[in-house]
């Protein structure tokens, strides 16, 4: 066997574990196989005879990878609309218990796709690393090109939204169904009073980059906009159930094409999310509301 296939060996037993990261850090399969195959083409091009912990490595190679493709996907998104979020002020971070984080993660489903989504990629990358993956605080900063400190407070702030996902998961089902479906009702009907009655005044619309090529706004914030988004549209959207949350979808010959994922806080919807990538569509378990 020669070198090139002694490498290549050596990647594959890896690379389950690589895609695995790379999905959680992505939200997207199709993403995480091709920040796979970038890993690969750095590993292949790196002298790694006299490397000691491959796993590490190589996690960390994929994570540089990922990062890099959150940055671009996040300037994608925000750059054309004019707008600078700014990161907020972190509390003191909180000790972690690493597994029952992963369990915390893997409980909510999509409620915690979208979560990772609208993380900042630095934030993502910490938590996933850090809290599902175990990948020790000491290694983390390289990746990030952080403090010890900043990527503390990085992984404490993403996991407090992480956390939130369950009290989304845990609202009064029955009346986010009845939220949703007003709001469809007052889309299909153009009633742009009865949508802002629903929205929060800070409510924010995320896309995803497939959606976004289907036309959709990366990113609309604010009741107002929101509603003249929606106003007169939706026309054939149908409730739905999105991995077990109400929501809406909008099929094609009877296949789901986009999904509207929303959360709602005190009666009012403060974010929903337009879900077109077909491996994430995939994941959502969708059940479609009978006619």
């Amino acid at each position: 066997m020669d070198e090139h296939d002694c490498l290549a060996e050596r990647f594959e037993e890896k690379r389950a574990h690589l895609r695995a990261v790379a999905y959680r850090m992505l939200g997207s399969q199709s993403e995480a196989d091709d920040a796979v195959q970038e890993s690969w083409l750095r590993f292949s091009r790196a002298d790694a005879a006299e490397v000691g912990n491959l796993g590490g490595w190589l996690t960390t190679i994929v994570a540089r990878v990922c990062l890099d493709m959150l940055r671009s996907r996040k300037a994608r998104r925000e750059e054309p609309l004019g707008l600078q979020v700014a990161e907020p002020v972190a509390g003191p971070a909180s000790g972690p218990d690493p597994e029952r984080e992963l369990l915390l993660a893997d409980s909510v489903g999509m409620a915690l796709l979208i979560v990772l989504d609208a993380l900042a990629p630095a934030e993502r990358v910490a938590f996933v690393l850090h809290d599902m993956f175990s990948v020790p605080f000491d290694d983390v900063p390289t990746i990030l090109g952080r403090s010890p400190a900043a990527t503390r407070q990085l992984a404490s702030r993403a996991r407090r939204r992480v956390r939130g996902a369950v009290t989304v998961a845990d609202v009064d089902l029955g009346r986010q169904r009845e939220i949703v479906g007003a709001f469809l009702a007052a889309s299909l009907n153009g009633d742009f009073g009865g949508l802002l009655a629903l929205l929060d005044p800070d409510v924010v619309v995320h896309a995803d980059a497939v959606a976004v090529s289907s036309g959709a706004d990366g990113l609309v914030a604010g009741a107002d906009a929101v509603a003249r988004t929606f106003a007169g549209r939706a026309r054939a959207a149908r409730t739905a159930l999105l991995g077990g949350m109400p929501g809406l979808v909008w099929t094609q010959g009877g296949v789901p094409r986009m999904a509207f994922g929303f959360a709602t806080a005190g009666g009012l919807i403060t974010r929903i999310d337009l879900i077109a990538d077909p491996e994430h569509l995939r994941q959502l378990d969708i059940a479609i509301a009978a006619s």
